[in-house]
Formats: structure tokens, sequence, C-alpha cells
């Protein structure tokens, strides 16, 4: 992954990790399904955008770390990826919805975090609180400017 993107407005560095789960954590992602939505899931987060670092399904769970411009909120990257993949892999294989009764792939909710590389929570609280406190302090670098 890249460490800093941009954007006609946005210079930006922003990782997740998320993590979803078929509805009622049923044990159907195995075989040709969890190709298929590895699949899926990859082509969904490049057309919107996105770059998918790390991707891992396992039979009752998705794990996906990936980079997202900010125009999306994690809410709205977790939500295009998951109607995305349950219309495709619905599509795909049909008789999953015999087994998902009330028609839904994926549970509501999700896991998610974000993720950092260089620039730790403790790094920028401390440069919160001292930027004013010292003159001598060096400015946190956002970017390379090379």
């Amino acid at each position: 992954m890249c460490a800093i993107r941009t954007s006609s407005h946005a210079v930006y560095d922003l990782k997740y990790h998320l993590v979803w789960t078929p509805k009622y954590r049923k044990h159907i992602l195995v075989g040709e399904v969890a190709e298929y939505a590895k699949e899926v899931l990859r082509n969904a987060a490049e057309a919107y955008g996105m770059w998918v670092d790390t991707l891992d399904v396992r039979e009752d769970h998705v794990h996906i770390f990936l980079e997202a411009p900010p125009r999306y909120s994690p809410a709205r990257v977790v939500q295009i990826l998951k109607s995305i993949s349950a219309r495709e892999i619905f599509r795909r294989f049909p008789w999953l919805r015999s087994k998902l009764w009330g028609g839904e792939l994926w549970e509501d909710g999700y896991f998610v975090r974000s993720v950092g590389d260089e620039v730790t929570s403790e790094i920028i609280r401390r440069y919160i609180r001292y930027q004013d406190k010292q003159s001598d302090i060096v400015q946190l670098k956002l970017w390379d400017d090379s």
C-alpha cells in the first residue's frame, strides 16, 4: 500500500480493517463461494477507488484490510462492499438464498478499525498537546513533498 494518496482536493492515508459475517453466522463462505466472494470484493473495491491490501474470506466471516478515499466514510465503504458482494454472490449462487431466510447475505453489523503506519495515536496526541508549548518543535510532516 502506498503511504500517501492524493485526490483533487485531499492528501490522505486512510486504511481500515473491516470484519463482517454472513447472516446468522452461517458457515457458507466455502469453496467456490469463498473464491468468488474474494473476486467480487476486490473488484467492488477497485471500482470505487479503494485499494485492497489483504483479504481473507473464512467460512463464517470476512476480513479485509484496505485503503479508501476520504469521500467514503467507513460505514459507506462497508455498505458498498456488502451490497455489491451480496448481489453478485446471490446471482452466481442462487441456492444460498434457501440457507439464509430473509434474503440477506450479510449481518447488519460490522467491525471497523482505522490503521496507521508511521503516525500512531500517541504521536498525534503529543503533537496536538504540545504544538503551542514549545517554539522549537519541528512541524509534523504530513506528506513527502518530493
